[in-house]
């Protein structure tokens, strides 16, 4: 069977000497934390921030770091309110629950799964601090028309990047550069990786000032003075982190593009399948996974039996990325937090009293449960490998659907 690389091993992998190198240079100065004067933390918050185009960024020991230190500027009360996606990684939520605000999750768009705006919009009460977009998969979700209901609302939008470096917004800006403040993540799996790592950026100086000073316990350190002006966690990244990450950076532009180009070899090869949908946006798209959904009539069968079909082929795929929404997981759903006191989802400190069930967000339980396949990507991806994904994708459409084509199309593979 054919082996894919994974973004677990070498193969799947853009390290090698000069990330050696980097740490080795690390090591001999002795400074492996930034605060004693290291220089490779503050040189990777500067050209984070030059990339993006943006005043600024600092940086942090995790993805799930960065959106609390978003969380964290915002400083929520107890009982508050943050609007989120059930179609994401728990760690956009665990910042949330952290700062004892409670999250509210809008449902989501049925072709990307990213948040749809009206249901956004619709969840807005007098305790919603702010919104927590994801670029779901490394797709743009639609942050200019969050921003323009955050700033109607006067509560602060955070976008999730975590999967979504060099994703291009509709008119070419990168995502990232929308919100009040955006956070991305270097853990293994992301596009470039130090091990763990985050990254959470800003155009506004107050802002960025207070998730800085969240990263590292409310201390002042270019005062001079041993004092603490507000709460805060130690969240800073390390020198050998960020020296890793620096030279990751430098190869990132290719391993997004090699990652499209694949991509969009694919999307060619299934085009003439009936009910098979992929991404229309391949060239804005990060491509961290490439999202499949399904029009079940016309594939002629859910997620579930194209998933265990295809992974029969020895295609990495998995049927809705989750197993279920972040709200059914429990502990959220059986409040397994705050020593089982129901805090902060009972009333008060909430101004309602919290449940989560199923029925929430339809559109995203669909999309998990029906519609939604993810296969797993990576920039090593050969066009063998990326044909040979399409080849069984055939197959299975044979076997378990109606075998159809779109009307006029012609297999390309």
């Amino acid at each position: 069977m054919r082996h894919y690389p994974s973004a677990a091993e070498p193969a799947g992998r853009s390290l090698g000497d000069a990330e050696t190198a980097a740490l080795a240079e690390v090591i001999a100065s002795g400074k492996l934390n930034f605060t004693v004067g290291g220089t490779q933390t503050p040189a990777l918050e500067h050209e984070f921030a030059t990339l993006l185009g943006v005043d600024h960024a600092v940086a942090c020991s995790s993805g799930t770091a960065a959106l609390h230190l978003a969380v964290g500027a915002v400083d929520p009360a107890p009982g508050d309110e943050i609007i989120t996606t059930p179609l994401t990684d728990f760690g956009t939520v665990i910042p949330i629950l952290a700062q004892n605000a409670v999250p509210v999750f809008a449902d989501v768009d049925p072709e990307t799964g990213v948040l749809d705006p009206v249901s956004v919009e619709s969840l807005i009460s007098g305790r919603t601090r702010a919104i927590v977009a994801v670029h779901l998969f490394g797709a743009a979700a639609p942050v200019d028309t969050l921003r323009e209901i955050a700033d109607q609302y006067g509560v602060a939008l955070i976008e999730d990047c975590a999967q979504a470096y060099l994703t291009a917004l509709p008119d070419g800006r990168l995502a990232g550069t929308v919100g009040h403040a955006s956070c991305f993540s270097l853990q293994q799996y992301k596009h470039i990786t130090c091990g763990d790592g985050g990254l959470a950026v800003s155009a506004d100086p107050q802002f960025a000032a207070a998730m800085r000073l969240f990263a590292d316990k409310g201390w002042p350190r270019a005062t001079g003075e041993r004092t603490h002006l507000s709460f805060g966690m130690n969240y800073r990244m390390t020198e050998l982190q960020a020296a890793v990450a620096r030279v990751q950076l430098v190869k990132l532009p290719s391993v997004v593009e090699r990652r499209r180009h694949s991509a969009r070899r694919l999307a060619e090869a299934l085009r003439p399948l009936a009910g098979i949908r992929v991404p229309a946006d391949l060239d804005r798209h990060a491509v961290w996974l490439l999202p499949v959904v399904l029009d079940v009539d016309a594939a002629g069968a859910d997620n579930q039996a194209y998933a265990k079909a295809l992974a029969a082929e020895g295609v990495p795929v998995s049927a809705g990325y989750l197993d279920q929404p972040v709200y059914g997981y429990p502990a959220i759903a059986q409040r397994r937090l705050y020593g089982g006191s129901g805090f902060p989802f009972t009333s008060p400190p909430a101004r309602v009293e919290f449940r989560y069930g199923p029925g929430l967000c339809p559109r995203a339980e669909r999309l998990i449960g029906r519609t939604l396949l993810v296969l797993h990507w990576n920039e090593a991806y050969t066009d063998g490998d990326v044909d040979a994904i399409a080849e069984a994708f055939v197959r299975v459409h044979h076997r378990l659907g109606v075998g159809s084509l779109h009307p006029g199309a012609e297999m390309g593979v």
